[in-house]
């Protein structure tokens, strides 16, 4: 039986998992025997070639799902205006991956603010309409609760596009005390808890404490969000972030484990289990 919902990391191998995910042919494919979802980093920073989504889409089953970001070019750069080519040339090279697409991430630089939501309608309503997306924003002003994230969230309700929630207070109640966590809690936004009810599969980026056992307060409230979510037919997108990148697979596993506890319908994960666990003391 599938997942009730959608797990990942944000990229879909290392080092440090080589000993406990399952094996297969290449790192996605034993990647996605135990996980069912990945964000897919990578087109941000420069976009596969066309062949490249193919061999992606070989190695993984039906029902696992990429979460692409859109490049970085058309949302940082051209800041969602005049990129009309450059969207239509990504849209055609990542279409072997169509049937595994989760929504693409539009994630909009803190410099992206509402004296340009303009843009933002106008590129999403010049999307296919076949296309799924979901939008992670980092100005200010969309989390003071005034009249910018009001016209915000209205224009994605009316379009039924879940509102990215990077919940990074786990991270950030971590002491510096290494260069991992600093470097985390420099890179990472440190933004207030906005989740959005919309008709639109939920989407969370959790970026946890260095400690795992750390993240057990945190996750508690996601744990009850998501069960709910799950038992209402909702299959929401859960991403686990962790500042040591190969410690992400553990933060899956241990938040797995919680969710089951609440939620008796969801499956274990195929990991080997018997490593030693990071952070548990």
């Amino acid at each position: 039986m599938a997942q009730p919902y959608f797990l990942g990391c944000p990229q879909w191998q290392h080092p440090d998992w080589t000993s406990r995910l399952p094996p297969g042919q290449s790192p996605l494919a034993r990647y996605s025997s135990a996980l069912n979802c990945v964000e897919g980093n990578t087109t941000f920073y420069a976009t596969p070639s066309q062949e490249q989504c193919r061999q992606w889409r070989s190695q993984v089953p039906d029902d696992f799902r990429f979460l692409l970001k859109f490049p970085r070019l058309i949302t940082h750069d051209r800041l969602l205006s005049g990129a009309g080519r450059e969207v239509s040339d990504f849209l055609e090279i990542i279409a072997p991956l169509n049937d595994v697409l989760g929504p693409i991430l539009l994630q909009l630089p803190a410099s992206f603010g509402p004296e340009r939501l303009e843009n933002l309608w106008r590129f999403m309503d010049a999307l296919p309409p076949t296309l799924t997306c979901t939008v992670e924003v980092r100005h200010s002003a969309f989390f003071d609760k005034g009249e910018a994230e009001k016209a915000l969230n209205r224009g994605l309700r009316e379009r039924r596009i879940a509102r990215v929630c990077m919940d990074s207070r786990a991270l950030f109640a971590a002491t510096p005390d290494n260069e991992e966590t600093r470097d985390a809690q420099r890179k990472k936004p440190r933004v207030p808890v906005h989740l959005l009810p919309v008709d639109a599969a939920p989407v969370i980026r959790f970026v946890g404490h260095p400690d795992l056992e750390a993240n057990r307060p945190f996750l508690a409230p996601w744990v009850e969000r998501a069960a709910a979510w799950i038992e209402e037919g909702k299959r929401p997108y859960i991403f686990m972030h962790m500042p040591n990148k190969g410690d992400a697979l553990s933060l899956a596993a241990f938040w797995n484990e919680l969710l089951r506890e609440r939620a008796p319908m969801v499956d274990a994960l195929d990991l080997d289990e018997t490593q030693p666990q990071m952070g548990l003391f």
